[in-house]
Parts: C-alpha cells; structure tokens; sequence
C-alpha cells in the first residue's frame, strides 16, 4: 500500500521540480511575482524560480513595434484630411518594470498623444502645406511622445507620416486643377510651337519673294540690255533708234504669236489679235516717237527765246 503512494509522490515531487525551470527567448524579458508582488526582472537564458511561490506574470517584448494611428482632422484652409501615423517604439531593457506596471493600455496612450499632436499642427497648414511639410509633422508627433512616454519605459524610435488622404471631392477636384494646368502648358507649347511655324513661314516667303524680285529684275535688265544691243546693230546699218524700236517692238509681237500657236493647252488671249494688228502697231508707235520728237523740239525753241544768251 505504500509502495503505491510513494509512486504518485515522486511524480508530484518531478513535475514541481521541472515547473521551477523557465527559458526566456531572445529580445524579451519576463516578470516574477511572488505571492502577487513584483519580484524580479529576468531576460533571455535559463531562469529559475520558487515553484508553487513566484509565478510568470508576463513575457514583454524588446523588439521594435510598429502601431499605425488614423486621424481625421482639418486643414487651415478647412479641408477633411486623413493622416496615416506609424509610430515606431521599443521597450527599454532597463524599465521593463515601469512599461509593464505603469501603463495599462499603451497603445492607447500612445494613439491618444498621436491624435493630439496631429489635431494641433495640421490646422495651422493649408493642404498643399500638409504635403510638404510631413516632415515636420512626423517630428513634432515623435517630439512629444518621446518626452512622454520615456518615463514609462518607452523609447520612440520614429514617427512617419504614411499617407494623406483628403476628401474625395477634394481629390477630383485637385485633379482637375492638375489636369487643366497640364492642358494649359500643353496649349502654351502648341502656340508657340505654330507661332514658329508661321514666323519661319513668312521667312521663307519673304525669302522667296525677294529672290523671285531680283530674279524678275534681272531678267529684265537682260532684255533691256539685249535690245540695247538690237538697237546698236540695227543703227549701224542705217536705220534710226525708233524706226529699231519699232521693229523690235513687231518683232517680239509676232513671236509672242508663235509662242500661243505652239503651245496646245494655253487659255491665254492676246488683243488685239487681227491681221492688222502688227502694221497698226508700227505705225502707232512711229506716230508716237514722231510727236514725241515734235515736242522735245518744240520745248527746246521756247527754252532759247526765255534765254536771249
């Protein structure tokens, strides 16, 4: 009968044994209560304690934590902004006691400062500033956490401002504005753009009227020079300057004449057109270099009675 008490016995005794031996894994450190009072802090290794006497109250991570905080607050400009907060935090090795006894909820505590924080340096800032100025933001959030929370164990390592999320009607319309400035720049190019075209345009007319000028100038200097020249061979053989002119006159009419009748396509006219039309011209012409020379001599004996000289 003994021998069958003893048994249960030492299995008591082995499992009380082994229940005063504990592991604590790296980056975390535990918390001994003995009959409900703190009693120590251990960290990573092999621990013991007083079985049945000290217990595990709890096992507090030292690695670094991340808690996103969500605010809605407004803008100077009175426009609803969403701000996205991520607070990055670590419990300090040597104030495990104060982040595990001071602080009931610390999340809590934390998103509480966040808000507060956000709620008052957004509303100084217009929306284009809370783009910018996010930074500042981020600094002024983990600032003040820093200052409260290192009493209660908490190290901020940083604050980020994650996103900023407007209203929706505030986000068409900033597109819009985007989307006309964009199209205004684009028109402003297009216009300079065509306003090139048509400078460099009217350059190259202006070019080409100019060289068709000294073109058509030069054409007729030659023709000019070329009846010169006529005129020159036809007086040494005896007929005067406007008897030479005359005929050339004539002369040119005719091919002119041969010119159309070479041509098959031409929707050209010449008039007058008849049979007579060359003779009439010659003597046109003779009549109106006769009376021509008339009056050049006619003005040249008015000139000698105005001058007895």
């Amino acid at each position: 009968m003994g021998s069958f008490l003893l048994i249960p016995l030492l299995l008591i005794g082995f499992v009380i044994l082994f229940s005063s031996f504990f592991t604590v894994k790296q980056q975390t450190a535990v918390i001994i209560e003995r009959f409900g009072k703190f009693n120590s802090v251990r960290t990573s290794g092999l621990g013991m304690k007083i079985p049945l006497v000290d217990r595990i109250v709890a096992r507090v991570g030292l690695k670094i934590q991340q808690l996103d905080v969500i605010v809605e607050t407004k803008t100077l400009d009175d426009v609803f902004v969403k701000l996205k907060i991520s607070v990055q935090y670590v419990v300090l090795k040597n104030k495990v006691y104060e982040a595990f006894y001071q602080l009931e909820y610390p999340h809590d505590q934390i998103t509480s400062y966040v808000f507060d924080v956000v709620r008052a340096e957004v509303p100084k800032m217009k929306l284009d500033d809370v783009f910018v100025k996010k930074d500042d933001i981020a600094i002024a959030v983990k600032t003040e956490l820093q200052d409260a929370m290192l009493d209660y164990g908490y190290d901020i390592i940083k604050t980020l401002v994650t996103d900023i999320d407007p209203d929706a009607q505030v986000k068409e319309a900033m597109n819009r504005i985007n989307a006309s400035e964009r199209e205004k720049i684009a028109a402003q190019f297009e216009g300079d753009a065509a306003r090139i075209l048509i400078v460099e345009k009217a350059k190259a007319e202006a070019e080409s009227k100019r060289l068709q000028g000294q073109g058509i100038a030069d054409q007729r200097r030659e023709i000019a020079r070329g009846l010169e020249e006529s005129v020159e061979v036809l007086n040494k053989v005896g007929i005067n300057s406007q008897e030479a002119s005359a005929l050339i006159v004539v002369t040119q009419h005719y091919d002119t004449l041969q010119s159309i009748g070479e041509a098959t396509n031409t929707n050209l006219i010449l008039l007058p057109n008849t049979p007579q039309a060359g003779s009439d011209m010659l003597n046109n012409m003779v009549a109106s270099f006769t009376a021509s020379n008339m009056i050049g001599e006619s003005m040249k004996t008015q000139n000698k009675k105005k001058d007895p000289k």
